[in-house]
């Protein structure tokens, strides 16, 4: 288990985006006296709430090397950990959604991870036109949308033969500009709606989802120059 009292986890999350408003503009008053009034059952009731999609941020964003050393639980629970520690100061002040709060410390505890047993260094935004350049995030990798994208695929039905796919798509994926590759991972994978995207990345709704679809055209005609995704 790692340290949950490392002081370097205990600096309170930056402001990102448009989120640096007024406060209480990222929480709802209701949701904000649940918490107050509930405290930690009030907090756990929320984390799992977001947790199948908390959960789908792990399997895509932990390094590959790092299946089966990792389970993805551990960081959830350090991760809940760290929201129960910091509750009283995210409700004093909210910097980001509480959802999107949930989401950085799950990628600080990756973070955490990935330095520990890979000697990483944090990595950056994948893109400087990502707003707010001060947070430590987790990449999307790769390989991990490869395998998840092979995997939708063949549940569908749309590759008889999976063999090798998985390759051929990481390297599709890797002609993608950082932040089309960003977005496909919140909107397809991590299952954010626009709305939550846009918000995590500092765009404007509108910006959001336009990139988005610009994102999956090119995914969509790079893909369509394998002999396995052509139509027949």
């Amino acid at each position: 288990m790692l340290d949950m009292d490392d002081p370097a986890r205990q600096k309170p999350p930056p402001q990102i985006g448009n989120f640096a408003a007024a406060e209480g503009s990222h929480l709802d008053e209701e949701t904000r006296d649940r918490l107050r009034r509930g405290g930690q059952a009030a907090l756990a009731r929320e984390f799992l709430r977001h947790r199948h999609r908390l959960r789908r941020m792990i399997e895509v964003r932990l390094d590959r090397r790092l299946l089966g050393r990792v389970d993805p639980s551990e960081v959830l629970e350090e991760a809940f950990l760290e929201a129960v520690r910091r509750l009283d100061q995210y409700l004093a002040q909210p910097p980001m959604p509480l959802f999107l709060w949930f989401r950085y410390l799950i990628g600080q505890r990756i973070l955490a991870w990935h330095e520990r047993l890979l000697g990483q260094q944090a990595e950056q935004p994948p893109s400087e036109n990502i707003a707010g350049p001060s947070i430590r995030r987790p990449q999307a990798d790769s390989a991990s949308l490869s395998m998840h994208l092979a995997g939708q695929f063949n549940q569908d039905g749309q590759i008889p033969q999976r063999q090798n796919i998985s390759v051929h798509i990481e390297q599709i994926i890797s002609q993608l500009d950082p932040l089309d590759r960003e977005i496909l991972a919140l909107r397809h994978f991590e299952q954010l709606n626009n709305q939550e995207v846009a918000e995590e990345l500092g765009l404007s709704p509108a910006t959001a989802s336009h990139r988005y679809i610009q994102a999956l055209e090119k995914l969509g005609a790079l893909l369509n120059s394998l002999p396995e995704f052509q139509k027949r």
